[in-house]
């Protein structure tokens, strides 16, 4: 694990994916800029007006009658909000064109990190990665890019703004402008940047927790763990809530220094101005003119300030979806290679651990081609573990896995994936029709090819016997259907993908004794067109098989 980046690192990698939007960025701190100068010049010509009325020469850049300060100024209120307008929404073009720019990113980073690096993870983190923590990075790309030029640029305008009635008073604004706007964001920065990675983990841990709660509440209410979990979901919402607190704390801090370094360098610059003045190195006007200027040009880097209150969470964020998409593949896709065809597989001298624990160690098989072939042994002998090396879903650490002669490091993915269909024991069904779900298996699959492939799974009376037949949702992860109803979709998908190698991981667990055999029968007349890997801890599933393989006790066969 890497070390985590600091913020600077963050915030320039995540601005490397504003390049292609950068005409839109630089509009916005164009409009920006117009806009806070609209509103601070609105304020000094209401002074220059007052000046005016009491006898005073207006400085040249204001007109020279009242009423042309005046009409000036409603110019300058009207534009106020149209370069605001602008500014705001050039802002929010860029965040959620980039949020979907990112969300894309991510899923593919997912996508090429499935399923060996994902397999276990604490997915309510991952969801809260997707999810919360992708949108909060809107606040980076609509609030804190633009805002900083922006305060930059307007800073810079009015140093040379005030320093063109006295050098030192152009000093002393940039003075103010560098405290406020750099030294008290950084300094904020960098005391709630721990904080704000430990609420951000805590948040992500907190929607694992709620999410394992909800999918377990049968279990919770059965065996009397209410109790228990409510006191773990109290004192998780206290270590976050005390978390929040702590960021709130070092927010409100951060506003009152904040104000009281605005408050001290305004009233610095009135006092400059009238010691210039006493001295006649400056005159009446200018004096209130700069001390005006001064007091209403620290929105820009005001608003900086602020950012650093919410920016240490937004960095978290970012480092969070940054490290999910330089995370590394512990399997990495194979292209290129010559086209595969299907001609049989075995396993030569297969050892493989997950981690520090040897799951498999010198197993040796072979898995000849249109044959049913049994896979027969306790929990935990590895059984499961085949199935998946065959899918290259982990790369062995030594011997090889083969299909059709060739080591699967040396197959291109999408021909091994052509080849082979794997049914799991627990199958995952989507938010979906029960046609579509079987669809998964042959994206634009006819309805017919559905219902055959049904047919082959024991499960199209029961689909056709549906109020919505084939048309019918199956609800949030399948929660409408049985667990063997689920596990006969799965079934009919592995058909519908009509590959020759079909790997069954426990295919008839949920099933009762008619519908196993029917299952079985089916796939005894698959056998003259693939290859079938049956794992199974029943044998009267392995009925069928014309060779098994027994996995004993010390994970040999």
């Amino acid at each position: 694990m890497h070390s985590r980046r600091s913020g600077i690192r963050i915030m320039a990698q995540l601005m490397r994916l504003v390049k292609p939007l950068l005409l839109i960025v630089g509009l916005a701190v164009t409009l920006g800029v117009l806009g806070y100068l609209c509103a601070i010049f609105l304020t000094i010509s209401a002074v220059a007006g007052i000046l005016t009325v009491l006898g005073f020469s207006p400085p040249p850049v204001f007109p020279g009658s009242l009423k042309q300060i005046f009409m000036m100024m409603a110019v300058l209120a009207v534009l106020r909000g149209a370069f605001h307008y602008g500014e705001q929404e050039c802002n929010h073009y860029i965040a959620f064109k980039l949020l979907a720019v990112l969300r894309h990113r991510v899923f593919e980073a997912l996508r090429r990190l499935c399923p060996a690096k994902l397999e276990g993870r604490d997915r309510g983190n991952l969801i809260s990665i997707i999810t919360s923590d992708i949108e909060l990075l809107e606040v980076f790309y609509a609030h804190t890019i633009s805002p900083v030029c922006i305060a930059f640029v307007t800073s810079l305008i009015m140093v040379i703004f005030m320093g063109s009635f006295h050098p030192v008073c152009g000093l002393a604004a940039l003075a103010g402008y560098v405290t406020v706007g750099v030294i008290l964001p950084v300094w904020n920065s960098r005391k709630g940047a721990k904080t704000g990675m430990e609420y951000r983990d805590q948040f992500g841990r907190m929607n694992s927790f709620i999410l394992d709660s909800l999918r377990g509440l049968g279990e919770t209410i059965q065996y009397g763990q209410g109790s228990r979990r409510l006191s773990q979901l109290k004192e998780g919402s206290y270590h976050l809530s005390e978390r929040q607190k702590r960021l709130k704390e070092l927010e409100g801090s951060s506003g009152a220094v904040t104000g009281a370094c605005i408050t001290l360098f305004s009233f610095f610059m009135l006092f400059l101005t009238l010691w210039l003045y006493e001295n006649n190195v400056l005159e009446f006007d200018g004096a209130v003119l700069v001390t005006v200027a001064m007091m209403g040009s620290f929105g820009p880097v005001t608003a900086l300030s602020s950012l650093s209150n919410n920016l240490n969470q937004t960095l978290a964020c970012g480092e969070r979806v940054l490290s999910v998409l330089e995370e590394e593949p512990q399997v990495k896709e194979v292209y290129g290679k010559a086209e595969s065809t299907f001609s049989g597989a075995a396993f030569v001298d297969v050892t493989f651990a997950y981690g520090a624990e040897t799951v498999l160690k010198g197993i040796s098989m072979e898995l000849p081609e249109n044959q049913i072939i049994g896979i027969h042994g306790k929990s935990g002998s590895g059984k499961s573990t085949l199935l998946k090396l065959l899918m290259r879903f982990w790369d062995v650490q030594k011997g090889a896995v083969l299909v059709s002669g060739r080591d699967v490091r040396n197959i291109n993915t999408v021909d091994l994936r052509k080849m082979e269909s794997f049914v799991t024991q627990d199958t995952v069904l989507f938010h979906d029709t029960i046609a579509n779900n079987i669809a998964v298996g042959k994206p634009g699959a006819s309805r017919e090819e559905i219902m055959e492939a049904a047919k082959k799974a024991s499960i199209h009376d029961f689909i056709e016997a549906l109020p919505g037949g084939y048309d019918t949702e199956v609800g949030e992860l399948g929660d409408r259907l049985s667990g063997g109803e689920r596990q006969r979709i799965g079934l009919a998908r592995a058909f519908l993908h009509d590959s020759p190698l079909l790997l069954l991981d426990e295919p008839t667990s949920n099933l009762d004794s008619l519908n196993e055999g029917i299952i079985l029968k089916s796939l005894k007349e698959e056998r003259k067109d693939r290859t079938v890997v049956l794992v199974s801890h029943r044998r009267s599933t392995m009925s069928i098989a014309e060779k098994v393989w027994k996995m004993t006790g010390d994970r040999g066969s």
